[in-house]
């Protein structure tokens, strides 16, 4: 059982109001929505419905799957005209955030990205000197 401060509180009385509980999910689906619904259905309107980086098309059936891409990644850029935005599959948008969170802390920053690799830095070969071992421990004939 998780510690007291990780549960939902009850009021004092121990029974919930479920109006009020059920006015403030209603409430918070409708900002949700509203706040969806306005660069989304914008960036519908104005792109293709197919997917910016593998070309995945989708139909009314699957357009649930397709998302909005904020390509500065400030979700309060909205310019009307759609340049900040690209429309992706779930995946390629999930690909898009997790290189960009390894870009910004730096771990792996090179992972999926094209670029020359660096050369090696090791510099001890651990057969060298594997022939003048072999010949010592030669057995005569």
């Amino acid at each position: 059982m998780p510690p007291s401060g990780d549960r939902p509180r009850r009021p004092p009385d121990g029974k919930l109001n479920e109006i009020r509980l059920d006015s403030i999910v209603a409430k918070a689906r409708q900002q949700a929505d509203t706040r969806m619904s306005g660069y989304r259905e914008q960036s519908l309107r104005l792109f293709p419905w197919v997917c910016a980086r593998c070309g995945r098309e989708f139909t009314r059936a699957n357009l649930h799957e397709l998302t909005v891409h904020h390509k500065d990644h400030n979700h309060d850029n909205n310019p009307p005209d759609g340049s900040n935005w690209e429309n992706l599959c779930l995946y390629c948008h999930d690909w898009e955030h997790q290189k960009y969170s390894q870009q910004v802390k730096g771990e792996g920053s090179g992972f999926g990205l094209t670029r020359a690799a660096a050369p090696p830095s090791a510099t001890h070969n651990p057969f060298a000197n594997l022939r003048d071992v072999l010949e010592r421990n030669k057995k005569p004939e």
